[in-house]
This record gives structure tokens, sequence and C-alpha cells, in this order.
């Protein structure tokens, strides 16, 4: 059978994930694996139309689609998401439906989860017949059980599109609602003081209700607040996944387009940020995408730290929990405070009027207090995971990483606190005594909130 995979890297054949790819060819040679380049080929795509269609031409031809990508930032890279927004802009759904389909990533685990729910729901979007997916970690391939699972995923794959067995459905069609948004004028202003504002979009003007909530938002202040527009910054493309920037920092366009110098300068340099977009499929746009992708020149260590978020955004949010979660789970890596979302989805105008008008007051508010809310197991997994693989594999690449966490004293490893390691093997060794372990028992619930006692006192 033929098997059309969508390959999702920008490095093209050079990319991890497709040695993957060639492992399952490799295993399976009595399938064709026909590997196209997308989005490596993403600007060719867009305009030509002919360049295209031989995409589709392809798929059409196929016995299943194979989704293959890297992850990039919580997600797909900008490319994939741009060329799965094609798909529906040239109105070519029809060519995807009830394909047998599956989805294979590779990363350091790292939020994985979040780009396996975005493929499964385009691909439950686009009518096809999602039947798995697979997550390696990126040195998967080079472990034997690594590979039998990989085989074992593969084989599953084939057999699905031979025997052709029902599958179902694990999202719902999203919806959106008719609704004009008509602001009203701010009764009250608040003073920022002397917190700089920011606001980031990529609003477009028929995005009415969006334009409109930006502006809603900008009359909650006494001050002018500046707005900076993604389509309107020139930026040459997405992230090139080429880990030019591992030892210094320094991207591969540094000096050829507007993108470095607007992060370093505006955003970085912000107190409150807010990001205004619309959905676009299970996402923001592929512009979005492309933003929050360039900002791995700056690696893994975080830039926003301490900052107020908010976020605004038109359309059915509460339909997009994933994206909901990407948003959160990389806020609070930074860590960064996130104030809350608006949405257009709920409510008459001048409940979001409303709502503009508080989540301006708390954006002051918070940034005067210097307030981050406790990270969940969102920030603070994320924060071990890298921490761990900075520390070990991938510091020969993140150079510029490994020294910032020195810096940050992000290396908080257990086994540094002395204090504790004694206590635990004291306490160890005193729980082999029979009479000890049962007073221990005892005193448990009483000696765990003793230190909170004191507070209390």
């Amino acid at each position: 059978m033929k098997i059309t995979v969508l390959n999702g890297s920008p490095k093209g054949d050079t990319s991890v994930t497709m040695q993957y790819v060639h492992y399952i060819q490799k295993e399976f040679p009595q399938h064709e694996l026909k590997i196209l380049n997308v989005s490596q080929r993403i600007k060719r795509l867009e305009r030509d139309e002919q360049a295209f269609q031989e995409i589709l031409d392809e798929v059409q031809s196929s016995d299943g689609v194979l989704w293959a990508s890297p992850v990039y930032f919580l997600l797909v890279p900008s490319q994939y998401k741009r060329f799965i927004e094609l798909i529906a802009e040239r109105g070519a759904e029809a060519v995807f439906e009830r394909k047998y389909t599956a989805a294979l990533t590779t990363s350091i685990h790292f939020y994985d989860h979040t780009a396996h729910n975005y493929l499964h729901a385009v691909c439950d979007d686009l009518e096809m017949k999602y039947v798995g997916s697979f997550s390696a970690d990126m040195s998967d391939l080079m472990k034997e059980k690594g590979r039998a699972g990989l085989l074992v995923f593969a084989d599953e794959f084939f057999e699905a599109i031979k025997n052709q067995p029902p599958t179902s459905k694990s999202y719902r069609p999203v919806t959106w609602r008719e609704f004009e948004y008509n602001p009203d004028v701010a009764e009250a202003k608040i003073d920022v003081g002397d917190k700089r504002i920011l606001i980031v979009t990529d609003a477009k003007a028929h995005q009415t209700n969006l334009v409109r909530m930006i502006e809603r938002f900008k009359l909650s202040f006494v001050q002018e607040i500046p707005v900076v527009n993604l389509n309107d910054l020139d930026i040459k493309g997405g992230c090139l996944g080429c880990l030019h920037c591992g030892y210094d920092n320094k991207c591969a366009y540094e000096g050829k387009d507007d993108y470095i110098n607007f992060y370093n300068t505006q955003v970085k340099t912000a107190d409150i940020l807010i990001f205004a977009g619309a959905i676009k499929d299970r996402y923001l746009s592929s512009r979005w995408k492309m933003f929050f992708d360039r900002s791995f020149f700056n690696g893994h260590t975080p830039t926003l730290s301490g900052k107020q978020i908010g976020c605004i955004v038109s359309g059915p949010l509460s339909q997009n929990c994933n994206l909901r979660q990407v948003l959160e789970g990389w806020l609070e890596l930074q860590p960064a405070n996130l104030a809350g979302f608006v949405s257009d989805e709920y409510g008459d105008s001048a409940d979001i009027d409303g709502l503009l008008q508080d989540l301006a007051r708390r954006l002051v508010r918070f940034a005067a207090a210097d307030y981050v809310r406790p990270s969940t197991f969102l920030g603070v997994g994320g924060r071990k995971l890298f921490r761990d693989e900075i520390w070990g594999r991938l510091r020969i690449v993140f150079q510029a990483d490994h020294r910032a966490y020195k810096r940050l004293g992000l290396y908080d490893f257990p086994q540094k606190n002395v204090k504790t390691r004694m206590i635990n093997a004291v306490v160890s060794l005193l729980l082999r005594i029979p009479g000890f372990r049962k007073e221990f028992a005892k005193r448990i619930k009483s000696g765990m909130i003793r230190p909170y006692q004191k507070i209390l006192e």
C-alpha cells in the first residue's frame, strides 16, 4: 500500500523525525512511504497552487496519511500549521476525508501531548479515520525497545488501513456563534503609572470583533497603549530548527528581519503584555505560531519572568482547551503571571466590556504587587524536564542555556540539599527500630502541620 507522509520538519530530509519514517520503510519494504516535505516547501506551496495541488494528488492517491513532525513550542512548527491552514483556505478538505491516518512526533517529551492533541483534532475536523499516535523521544530509535514500539505502531497503522475498522472521534466540531461586538465607552480609566504595556496581535481588518476588543481594552487606560501587529513586521520565516542559536542565542535570521529586534526591545522590556488573536482551526494563526517559534533564539531560557500577561481571543476558546493549556503551560514555565483570558464567545457587548475592563485592572494591580501565581504541574514539570535535559544530553548544543541555568539557579537538583539528605538518612535508619517506627506513625500527622502552626501563632 502507499502511505503519504506529510513531513512537518523545516529541515526536510535531515529531520530526526524522518529517520523514524525511514526505519519504518526499512522494516516494511512491501509498503511505499512517500515523504512530502510540506513544511520545508511552505513558501512555494503558498504562492504556487499547482505545487500545492501536487501534494493533494499524492494524498488522494494514497491508502493512508502519516502526519510526521517534530514538536516545536508545544505544538507543530509554524510552517506545518500554515500547511494545515492552506487545506481549509483552498477548500481541499474532501481530499483527506475518510483517509486512515496516524501521527508520529519526535521531541524530548516537553508538551508533546498538546502537539498530538492538535493533530488529532485537525484529523477529526478533516473527517479522517484517526487510528493512533506515537510520540518518540528523539533518541528512542537508538534503543531496541524504542524500535520495537515504533514497529508495533506502524504495523497497527498498516493493519487498520487494510482491515478498515471503525474509528471514533475525540473532538467535536468547533462552532462559532454569529455575534457582533459593539463596545461602549469606558467610564473609568486606569493609570498604569510607570508600567509599560504592549499589545501584540495579528488582527486583520475583517476580524471586527478582535479589532474592537483591542480598541476597547486600550480605552481602559489613561495612557495611550502601543499595539504591534505581527503582520506589519518583516518576519522572513519560521524557526528553521537549525540550532544555530544554541551556543550564544544568535539566530540564523539575525539582521535579516525585524523579529529579533522587536522581541528584544519591545517584548522583553514590557511589564504587561497582551496577546490578542483569533482562533484558526484548533489554535491561533500560523503567524502567531511563528512568533512563538522564533522566540526560540532564546533557547530554553525564560525571557518573560515576572511579567503580567493577558490574552484576548476572538472565537470559541472553551472548545479549544488544548490551546488554553498551551498558553498556560508556556507562561507558567517563564514564570509569568497569566491574569486571564477574555473572548467574545459568550455574553453580550456589555459583558465583554466589563471583562476587558476588569482584565486591565487586574493586570495593573498584579504588576504593582509583583505578583506571579504559583506554578502548577504545567510549569513545575516543564522546568524540571528542561533542567535535566540542559544539564545532560542537550548541553553540548545549548551552551547558552547551560550558562543561563547556572546563573539563574535553575539547577536546583534535590541531591544538592544536604540537610534534607542527612535527615532522610538518619530517619531511615531509625525507622528500622520497631518502637521508633510505631511512635513515628503516631506523630506523623501532627508533625506535618507543626511548622505551619508556628506561622499561624
